[in-house]
């Protein structure tokens, strides 16, 4: 049998187990919107664990980690530095948000920040929000599929087939079982690919120079020192100010746990103890991102001018001896980094979409049944939309993450201020989001306008904070019994 075809079956295999795993927790779940959105409230904590690690970490770090260790080196760096802080937010807001929701019957992040400060529109605006970062978010997702498919058959399953193939079964799990089958789905993956990475991130600098000091020795010897250095190489190849560098690690870490599929999970688990505990074990899941860049770093001496970063991985692996099988279980690994994020923004995107949009703008709210229903619609719709981005955009995978950052980061002030400051009012939270988003919006495009080139999500923020302080003490305080349900913190941090 070819090499190719063993490859196949073996990615093939890999992609029965997930549908399985994601189908089959659907027959234990309430046919209920929170049932469908929030699991009935009753995720473990090893699921959970698996929720929220493999959910973040996908073919950003799979694939566009090892790109940009091997395109620009010690950048890449800072994929770890977010990760480290970003988590700490939801150790505080999770358990609050968890409550909250038991009582209130909260499902989404939306739910929870329209309700604060008793605004439709400030929902709506949430839910447009969160659509449009998650498709470039899912867009990545695909795009990573659509890679190593399409190296490891060495071209003969083109790049719209690979994802199309890959993100049908997201899409069947995700229809039938909704959360649970991402949280059993997850649980699977995450387990697989952090066992793979692993072993492939210690076996390449092994065979290919001896030894991990060896590795970072020879790229030194070969001219290669600035890759090494920190802030590492932008984009064009020269170096990376520390202007850029620190901005896109305080732009992620802010936006970190307040994605909406991320935060979203503490309405999930089982009780705040479990969401603490999740959170507490969380950055030991950060540890399966060193062999991840050390895959990216062993290809810069032995295979130069590979001209798709973001496909080292999989071009690696096809230029080695290595049994098919061996290849097909490393394939595998990376659409498991692919899937286990896919269909956690999936599920969110359309739950958000339907719950905090189309649902607020109907004159009368839907069944629980028929939005249930609409939620499964808009999970096709979504989908479908995201593959077309994906087999047309050209655009790095990291590029597509830092980009949405800056979106979502502008969720965290409003967050925050729901939680921690009294005086904050519906009109300074909804100045603040428009503001920080249309600021972010504008140096996106425009980088050049920039004063300080670095992430444009750090004007945003600075006009969002500026806006919803000065908003807010220049109008009326909320209703203090609407303040007071969420700030109370003697009941809300037991």
């Amino acid at each position: 049998m070819e090499t190719g075809t063993i490859i196949l079956i073996v990615v093939g295999l890999y992609l029965l187990i997930s549908l399985l795993t994601g189908i089959i927790p659907s027959l234990n779940i309430s046919k209920s919107v929170s049932g469908f959105v929030a699991g009935d409230r009753s995720m473990n904590v090893v699921i959970l664990y698996f929720v929220i690690g493999a959910s973040i970490f996908s073919s950003f770090a799979f694939l566009g980690g090892p790109g940009w260790a091997y395109s620009r080196g010690a950048a890449a760096f800072y994929i770890i530095a977010y990760g480290v802080i970003g988590i700490v937010p939801l150790y505080f807001f999770g358990p609050r948000a968890w409550r909250l929701g038991k009582r209130y019957g909260y499902v989404t992040q939306a739910e929870l920040i329209a309700d604060r400060f008793d605004s439709k529109f400030l929902s709506i605006m949430l839910a447009i929000l969160s659509v449009a970062v998650f498709i470039p978010y899912l867009t990545l997702q695909m795009r990573g599929a659509a890679f190593v498919l399409n190296v490891i058959s060495e071209g003969m399953i083109p790049e719209w087939a690979g994802a199309a193939v890959t993100y049908a079964v997201v899409l069947v799990y995700v229809y039938f079982s909704g959360v649970m089958g991402v949280g059993w789905s997850n649980a699977f993956q995450g387990m697989f690919m952090m066992v793979l990475a692993w072993i492939l991130g210690l076996y390449l600098p092994n065979a290919l120079y001896g030894g991990v000091g060896n590795m970072f020795q020879e790229i030194m010897a070969t001219g290669h020192q600035a890759m090494l250095q920190a802030p590492g190489l932008a984009a064009d190849g020269s170096t990376w100010s520390w202007w850029g560098y620190s901005s896109a690690v305080i732009v992620s870490a802010v936006g970190f746990s307040v994605w909406p599929h991320f935060f979203m999970r503490s309405f999930a688990a089982k009780s705040p103890k479990t969401l603490r505990l999740s959170v507490v074990l969380y950055p030991t899941f950060l540890l399966f991102l060193v062999p991840i860049l050390l895959i990216g770093f062993s290809a810069i001496v032995m295979f130069p001018g590979v001209e798709q970063a973001d496909s080292i991985l999989p071009y690696v692996l096809m230029q080695l001896d290595l049994p098919a099988v061996v290849i097909g279980l490393f394939c595998a690994g990376a659409l498991a980094a692919s899937m286990s994020s896919g269909d956690a923004i999936l599920h969110s995107a359309a739950s958000v979409g339907v719950r905090d949009g189309i649902s607020k703008m109907l004159p009368a709210p839907p069944s629980d049944k028929n939005e249930r229903l609409m939620i499964q619609i808009l999970v096709l719709v979504i989908g479908l939309i995201a593959y077309l981005f994906a087999v047309v955009v050209d655009i790095s995978i990291v590029a597509l993450l830092l980009g949405s950052y800056g979106g979502v980061a502008q969720i965290f002030p409003i967050i925050f201020v729901m939680f921690y400051w009294s005086r904050a009012t519906k009109a300074g939270a909804i100045s603040g989001l428009m503001g920080g988003i249309i600021v972010n919006t504008i140096f996106l495009i425009f980088p050049e306008w920039q004063p300080i080139a670095m992430h444009e999500g750090v004007y945003g923020l600075i006009a969002n904070i500026i806006l919803l302080v000065g908003v807010s003490y220049a109008t009326n305080p909320d209703p203090k019994e609407t303040v007071d349900k969420f700030m109370n913190t003697g009941l809300l941090d037991k």
